[in-house]
């Protein structure tokens, strides 16, 4: 269990707009994305090393960063619809899933990517009650930008088992399951 930080579990080279990282910004510059940052109602943090002199950048915003040097626009609502809701989480990635194609569905848009890892919050109030806790899949986008999204905003496009691009309306889980007495 992680507490506020935790490394990523897998080696992401990346761009960061210095925008957000220079006091006079030059354009994107090469980094290491190496941790996460949680902090209860805001946004992901994202710390870098960068290539050019090795200085970590704590907790840079997710649209901040790109995978090429000349992305499109990006905004802070684009990369994430939810803020982050506890300092206690896990990052990990499914064996099974690893490196699959998804579609990111959100309001302002519908673009394919790559899961690369996903996240789940642990021991808040919200990651104990069904109809509150999420999964946020961590995305690289078709168009170089991340995507931080929830589980009911991705579907996982796999050829050779999904045989349909449609989504069934499916329900809130809200039911806390037992199968013994309390």
């Amino acid at each position: 269990m992680k507490n506020k930080t935790s490394s990523i579990p897998l080696l992401q080279y990346i761009l960061v707009d210095t925008r957000f990282t220079h006091e006079e910004p030059i354009g994107f510059q090469e980094a290491e994305w190496v941790q996460t940052v949680a902090i209860p109602d805001r946004a992901w943090g994202l710390n870098v090393v960068f290539r050019k002199g090795g200085a970590m950048y704590r907790n840079l915003p997710p649209h901040a960063i790109a995978f090429c040097d000349n992305p499109t626009d990006w905004t802070i609502n684009d990369a994430q619809l939810w803020n982050c809701y506890g300092y206690q989480y896990e990052h990990m990635i499914c064996d099974h899933l690893g490196d699959s194609r998804v579609m990111a569905i959100t309001d302002d848009y519908l673009i394919q990517g790559r899961y690369l890892f996903q996240t789940s919050f642990i021991d808040d109030s919200y990651s104990l009650q069904p109809e509150q806790d999420k999964t946020f899949f961590w995305i690289r986008l078709d168009n170089d930008r991340l995507a931080i999204l929830p589980t009911n905003k991705v579907t996982f496009i796999d050829a050779s088992f999904i045989n349909d691009a449609l989504v069934d309306r499916l329900k809130l889980q809200t039911e806390i399951y037992r199968c013994e007495e309390i």
